[in-house]
């Protein structure tokens, strides 16, 4: 495990404005302040090396603890990219291929069949091919998220209990295997459960529960200390928590419970971490897959992961931006304009549904990690952090 801390220095040092960075820190200290955020944690490194880290707010509303930076949050899908690396250190070594069919490994999820939406009703047609590795990786195997639509493909997800604690990842991906596809395999990218099947396909092959692969292999490896799919009752008071209801539409605001032990280790949403953890995979990534002096994975196989695989295919607009695709585990840029917010062709990342978000841009040498628990808010602030990080790029 590798214990030293992330190089630290002044933002001038690798090219970044600390006046740029204070109107940041003054526009997050701002919503504090009126109600509209509960607390913050946000982290900006360049060159490798961390230019700014700051903590904002309150760690838990409710009792007025502090945040700290070493405040442990639900980050929700931001599993999906370390899960999705754990996909593809398998893939490096020769136990599966990208275009594998998935009843390979899985045959609960052998010749499935797709709806035909008509109205109110639908039928069911076989599947034109099977559900691939790499459709699992890009989201477009045909499955979908019970909380995307209200199609009967949607509530049929619901009525399953698809999201429900208490089973275990083969259990999931059995029940999976009983409900219809939206979509034909390859043909349209949907948000989806994809990885959740991605985290059987890693307990399948290497024979470990997932949170023990990814413990063994890139948590540990990569000093991650609080990384996992539970916080241990000794750390229990450094977990973010979320107002009691949300300020914009006084709902009331319930996350995943983190203080017990998960039977249902979700490879698409279940993991907590700290920022600092997050920081320390976003490294690696910028590194080519290399941290200090341990490779997690090569660096054409990074390329591959953060290319673009979808080309014509369609996805959907709320979350894929204009001038985005999709990679293997990341949303990629494919146009230096067309979205409302900057960024590098080739850049890439991800968020999770309470508000944590993380992006990593190659061509600048830099990344940056943003994490909050307001599910309503997470649009508004991974806009406001991306587009004040890249306002601070001094040279």
């Amino acid at each position: 495990m590798s214990t030293a801390p992330l190089p630290v220095c002044k933002p001038e040092d690798v090219g970044l404005s600390s006046a740029a960075l204070g109107r940041l820190s003054a526009a997050l200290q701002e919503r504090v302040a009126s109600g509209h955020l509960p607390g913050a944690v946000a982290l900006v490194a360049r060159h490798g090396k961390v230019g700014w880290f700051e903590a904002f707010g309150k760690q838990d509303p409710a009792s007025g603890a502090p945040m700290r930076t070493d405040s442990i949050f639900r980050i929700y899908s931001m599993t999906k990219p370390l899960v999705s690396v754990g996909v593809m250190m398998l893939w490096e070594e020769g136990r599966l291929l990208l275009n594998d069919p998935i009843e390979k490994y899985l045959p609960a999820l052998a010749s499935p069949k797709v709806a035909v939406l008509e109205g109110d009703s639908m039928r069911l047609v076989p599947a034109n091919r099977s559900i691939t590795v790499q459709d699992l990786l890009r989201h477009t195997s045909g499955l979908t998220y019970e909380f995307r639509g209200t199609t009967l493909v949607h509530k049929a997800y619901i009525e399953a209990k698809t999201a429900r604690l208490k089973q275990t990842n083969e259990d999931q991906v059995a029940m999976l295997g009983r409900l219809p596809l939206l979509h034909q395999p390859g043909t349209q990218w949907e948000y989806s459960r994809s990885t959740d099947v991605l985290g059987r396909l890693i307990e399948v092959i290497s024979g470990q529960s997932l949170g023990a692969f990814l413990a063994e292999h890139i948590c540990g490896p990569l000093g991650m200390t609080d990384a996992g799919f539970s916080v241990p009752e000794k750390h229990h008071g450094r977990i973010a928590e979320p107002f009691a209801k949300d300020p914009e539409n006084n709902t009331d605001v319930s996350l995943l419970d983190v203080k017990r032990t998960a039977l249902f280790e979700s490879g698409g949403g279940g993991m907590v971490a700290t920022t600092m953890d997050y920081a320390r995979f976003c490294a690696m990534l910028l590194n080519n897959g290399r941290f200090e002096s341990s490779r997690f994975l090569g660096r054409k196989t990074l390329e591959l992961m953060t290319s673009d695989h979808l080309g014509s295919i369609p996805g959907n607009p709320d979350l894929l931006p204009p001038g985005h695709g999709f990679g293997l585990g990341f949303a990629v840029r494919t146009s230096p304009g067309m979205a409302p917010f900057p960024g590098t062709v080739g850049n890439y990342y991800w968020g999770g549904a309470a508000g944590t978000s993380f992006w990593v841009d190659p061509a600048e040498r830099l990344f940056g990690v943003l994490m909050i628990q307001a599910p309503v808010q997470r649009e508004h602030y991974r806009l406001l952090f991306r587009d004040l990080v890249y306002a601070s790029i001094a040279d």
